[in-house]
């Protein structure tokens, strides 16, 4: 077999213990009576464009909270818990909506896009967004979840892209054990074709989906479908999106880059704006330098962490998500490392995507099939198999930190698997229905009031409080700083960014 699909062996202490992890969590700002909070970004949340923890997403009411990164899963949630506490003391009377799937929205073009500053960056990344809403919709865009940075000491690019593909392979897991979006309100598919079910005044859903999210009503996108984008190498992941980022595609030419009224509509005409646009449930990732395109820094250096993006937002976790799920992710993503990891194919690739529908819309329907191998196999079997796997894994990251931390984490998942009502998709729609009369806004209002006074309820610990007030501080001054930085025009400077030989490496791409 390939050195390339056998993955890098037996992992040493250094390796196990020297696991990295950040999170990245994306919540909704709402108000008391679960509309979209249209208020701009908090002034005492500091720059959206250059603090280091607090920024916003999409639009301008979604916040995004950034961890540091950790080598213990619990430091890495507390850590969100104080950057979470320190954004709702300067909210007001907003809350943060604690579902994956958004509050009431209103119509598309109210829905405020993030607002960055007068720079050259900060506009491009307001363009952006634009782009996104003339391409998809405002609203798809409002969708949050979070994100799992994950990394370990010594390991090449080949070795990450080998585990991508294990992962992509099995990660319908991942959607059954962990996703909540099963409801959505009836404002978010207002004008859309959908298979969606009433449940409850102004509610939508289906009997047994799990992330609605990760489904097709959420972050899918038929014009990206035809990419097919293959996780065989680090070169041919890169040419794939090269040509997404350079090429026009006729859909977006016919939307122009600059509208009638001589607004910038989206940065360019390809299928890709840029490299975030490309929606997937993991990326290779590479940190890159002040102005450098992600695909150059990929490209030139390798990839130094991967970034797992099917996550949903867990309503009754106080941050959305818990150290035993962290510890789970890393059982589960040190299998799909070691684990022999063959070339995918369009074939799969294909296979792949069916799976996720499937899952997402009907994870917990009683007897349902995935596809394996050009063969249907049960998804509870399936699981099981994988879930018994990483048992050993669990044991040796146990033995390594001196706890049974990772073992309980595996014994949960196996739980999941044997009881499908414990799981947070089907607890959504029972307190939906015993508690709000089937109402998915009154639900996640209820949890989103809760939560919010349980954190201000709790003192503030003194030492993180006051670094990101002071980062909130400073980071006005650098956005001061960025925008008075500039030498070149807006137009000069988008040309120079999105010039193909941005994406170019100066020397051969790392695979090693």
């Amino acid at each position: 077999m390939d050195k390339k699909t056998q993955g890098p062996g037996v992992l040493n202490a250094k390796q196990l213990n020297g696991i990295r992890r950040g999170l990245e969590k994306e919540s909704l700002r709402s108000l008391p009576n679960g509309q979209l909070a249209l208020t701009p970004h908090p002034a005492a949340l500091g720059s959206a464009l250059t603090h280091p923890h607090i920024t916003t997403d999409f639009c301008e009411s979604q916040v995004e909270l950034i961890t540091s990164v950790h080598t213990d899963a619990q430091a890495c949630i507390d850590e969100l818990e104080d950057i979470q506490q320190f954004t709702l003391r300067a909210l007001d009377q907003e809350m943060l909506w604690v579902s994956s799937m958004p509050c009431c929205l209103p119509e598309d073009a109210q829905i405020p896009l993030g607002q960055y500053g007068s720079s050259n960056v900060g506009r491009a990344k307001t363009v952006y967004r634009s782009g996104l809403g003339y391409r998809y919709g405002r609203r798809m865009q409002t969708i949050s979840g979070i994100h799992y940075n994950w990394s370990v000491p010594e390991l090449s690019s080949a070795d990450y892209f080998g585990l991508i593909r294990n992962f992509r392979r099995q990660a319908f897991l991942l959607l059954y054990l962990f996703g909540a979006s099963p409801a959505v309100c009836s404002s978010f598919v207002a004008g859309r074709q959908h298979q969606l079910q009433p449940l409850g005044q102004g509610s939508m859903y289906l009997p047994y989906a799990t992330s609605l999210r990760m489904g097709r009503l959420g972050y899918q996108s038929d014009a990206q479908s035809a990419l097919a984008v293959s996780y065989n190498s680090l070169d041919g992941y890169a040419a794939s999106l090269q040509s997404a980022l350079t090429e026009p595609y006729p859909a977006y030419e016919a939307i122009g880059v600059i509208g009638p009224d001589g607004a910038y509509r989206q940065l360019q005409t390809s299928l890709l704006q840029i490299e975030n646009e490309f929606y997937g449930t993991i990326r290779p990732k590479r940190v890159i330098f002040p102005g450098e395109r992600p695909l150059h820094a990929l490209r030139e250096r390798g990839v130094e962490y991967v970034e797992v993006r099917l996550m949903d937002l867990d309503p009754f976790e106080p941050v959305g998500i818990n150290a035993q799920t962290l510890r789970f992710l890393d059982v589960f993503l040190l299998h799909c490392l070691q684990q022999p990891s063959p070339p995918d194919s369009p074939a799969e690739i294909a296979a792949l995507s069916r799976n996720q529908q499937r899952v997402a819309e009907r994870g917990r329907e009683p007897g349902l099939r995935l596809e394996r191998a050009g063969a249907e196999v049960l998804l509870h079997d399936w699981g099981l198999d994988i879930v018994q796997a990483l048992l050993p894994i669990a044991a040796q990251l146990d033995a390594s930190h001196g706890c049974s931390d990772y073992s309980q984490a595996v014994q949960a998942a196996m739980h999941g698997l044997q009881q499908p009502d414990s799981l947070p998709s089907a607890r959504v729609l029972q307190a939906m229905q015993q508690e709000f009369d089937g109402s998915f806004v009154a639900f996640a209002r209820a949890r989103s009031l809760a939560m919010r006074a349980a954190m201000l309820a709790q003192p503030q610990r003194a030492e993180p409080a006051q670094v990101l007030r002071a980062q909130s501080a400073s980071s006005l001054h650098e956005q001061a700083s960025v925008e008075a930085g500039d030498s070149l025009t807006f137009e000069a400077y988008l040309k120079e960014y999105l010039s193909a030989h941005r994406l170019v490496p100066k020397r051969p791409t790392a695979t090693a």
